[in-house]
Parts: structure tokens; C-alpha cells; sequence
């Protein structure tokens, strides 16, 4: 069974926004929300960078059934591992046992503001292989102690944890991050509809949930949907070696300079057709994800989940 999510971009919308449009897609029927942990908006036409931490607590009082989920914390350099692992304890219990805390490498643009430099790509996955061995081992009650290369414990105890360990999903953009996901973490993170990331995932031991996000940008045109989409999504065609690298707004400002509307199409589905979106949407179900969270770009949240509702739901629970 396919589950349907709802994205909360934390980096196009302030908090009180973030809280209604929960609110809402929960109304509509979607299965589950996950929100951006981002200290910055890509670019500065987005405009917010709320803590997801705090818009977390918000929304576990605010909703009743819809699952939560972090899509994606980054816990080496801007936070330390213990204190993912005391909030997504803290958000579990919240929520009554509603949430995943997902994981990820993280990017410059979010991680540098803590002053420690970036390091590349190889101590990276160093670091996230470390904070998951601290994260899990702190939710499950079996660590804290730990001394690594990177992380120390130093007798650490989460006296607000759920009976229910919190599932942990690690995002992959390769089979070796995959892989990892695979050996430790409880569920996988995708952004492209790679059957090959889900094989290194189960080959490597994940048995978990296997969550992919699918961008679209519903509009009452074609025309206005792709100026939609270029306005707040161009930078997302620069390509993860950039994403991760690049410090500033400023900088992924100059790295989109010159994409047009209709390059940002080619990986956003856009317009008013729901069969357009379902199209997009269905290559992530063929490539095997089974948990899909739809992000809709764009300031345009009450259109979409009301399209969601009418048109989008019934054909793609059928």
C-alpha cells in the first residue's frame, strides 16, 4: 500500500503558515507530512527559515492523526547528535508517537553558520554514520556512552522517550549512502526515482519504509506554474554537487541565473492537469517507493491540497 505525504517547505512559508497548511492536508486526507530543517531558504525569494523544531511542537498540538517527519535533519555539524535525538523523542511523545526523524549529509548552505568550516563529501557520510549510531542508540535506550572520531557521549540518558523507538529514515542520493541507510537507519529518503537506491537499501538490510519527494506546481495555467516553479524552485535544477557546496542565496542566485522556466519544467511537473502530476507521481510508485511526499512549490498551498482532495487522491488510492 502507497502512503501520500504532504511537504512543509519550511523555506517558502513562515510558521503560523506551516501550522494551517498542516491543518489542512490533514483535513484532505494525506497520509503524512514531512518538514524542511533548513537554517536558510535556498534563494531569497523564499524568504523564510523558520526552527522545524519549534514548528514540530506546534504542529503535534495541532493535528490528531497525520504522521511527521523531519525530510531531512542534518545532524553533524549544525547540531549535535544528542540533542536530534532528545527532540525526536520529545516531538514523538508530542504527537503520540506520530513521528520519523529523517536524516541526512546536510548541505553547506545550513551548516556553516555554525563556524566549524565543511568538510567534504568522504567525512561527511563519517559523521552521519557516527550521529546515527548516537541517535539510534540514544531512542533506543542502549547508549550513553560513545566515543568516535567525531562525537562524544558522555553518560547521556533521554528521561522523555516513547516505548516505541522512533524510526529513523536516512536520505541517500547514491547506492553507498543507500547502503548506509540500509545498515542502520529504519527507512530510506529519495528525491528521484532510482530503483536502484531501494535495491542498495533492502541488499544491505533496510526493511523499512521507503519515502521519495516529487515536486509539482499546480497552477490555473501551464504559463504560470513554470513562472511559479522558476521563481521559488530554480535552484533545485543546479544539482546536488552544487546544493551541497554552495554557501549563500547569493550563490545559488548566481548558480540559477540563466535556467528558464522551462528547464525548472523538465523536473517540476507544472500546470492544471492532474493526469500531468499522476504521470510524475508514477514513476516513484513503479520505482518502488511506498511512502510519497508531494511538494508543491509556491505560495499556492490551499489550491493544491483541494486539488489534491478532488482530484489527485481518489485516482492515486484506487
Amino acid at each position: 500500500m502507497t502512503h501520500f505525504g504532504y511537504k512543509l517547505m519550511s523555506e517558502e512559508h513562515g510558521p503560523k503558515d506551516l501550522v494551517r497548511n498542516l491543518q489542512r492536508a490533514e483535513q484532505a486526507g494525506f497520509d503524512l507530512a514531512a518538514i524542511s530543517d533548513h537554517f536558510s531558504p535556498w534563494i531569497e525569494e523564499q524568504g523564510h527559515a523558520p526552527l522545524a523544531w519549534s514548528v514540530l511542537g506546534a504542529l503535534a498540538q495541532a493535528t490528531t492523526r497525520i504522521g511527521l517527519m523531519t525530510a531531512v535533519t542534518c545532524p553533524i555539524m549544525r547540531y549535535h547528535p544528542a540533542i536530534i535525538a532528545q527532540g525526536a523523542a520529545t516531538v514523538a511523545l508530542l504527537s503520540d508517537d506520530r513521528f520519523t526523524l529523517g536524516l541526512g549529509a546536510g548541505e553547506r548552505l545550513n551548516e556553516h553558520v555554525a563556524g566549524q568550516g565543511w568538510p567534504g563529501i568522504g567525512e561527511r557520510h563519517e559523521r552521519l554514520s557516527e550521529a546515527i549510531d548516537i541517535i539510534q542508540g540514544l531512542l533506543s535506550g542502549e547508549l550513553s556512552n560513545y566515543r568516535g572520531q567525531y562525537f562524544s557521549l558522555d553518560q547521556a540518558k533521554l528521561y522523555d522517550r516513547p516505548q516505541r523507538k522512533v524510526p529513523v529514515a536516512v536520505a541517500a542520493g547514491g547506492p553507498e549512502a543507500a547502503r548506509l541507510a540500509g545498515r542502520k537507519g529504519d527507512g530510506l529518503v529519495a528525491t528521484e526515482p532510482k530503483r536502484e537506491l531501494i535495491e542498495a537499501f533492502r541488499e544491505a538490510g533496510g526493511s523499512g519504509p521507503c519515502y521519495a519527494e516529487v515536486s509539482l506546481c499546480w497552477a490555473k495555467t501551464e504559463a504560470e506554474a513554470q513562472q511559479t516553479a522558476h521563481r521559488y524552485f530554480r535552484w533545485s535544477v543546479t544539482g546536488w554537487p552544487v546544493q551541497a557546496e554552495l554557501p549563500t542565496t547569493r550563490g545559488f542566485e548566481a548558480a540559477s541565473r540563466h535556467i528558464t522556466p522551462e528547464v525548472v519544467a523538465q523536473q517540476v511537473s507544472c500546470g492544471p492537469s492532474a493526469d500531468r502530476h499522476l504521470e510524475s507521481i508514477s514513476k516513484y510508485v513503479e520505482a518502488g517507493f511506498d511512502h510519497i511526499i508531494l511538494t508543491q512549490v509556491g505560495p499556492q498551498q490551499e489550491e493544491f491540497i483541494a486539488v489534491f482532495e478532488r482530484d489527485l487522491a481518489p485516482k492515486l488510492r484506487r
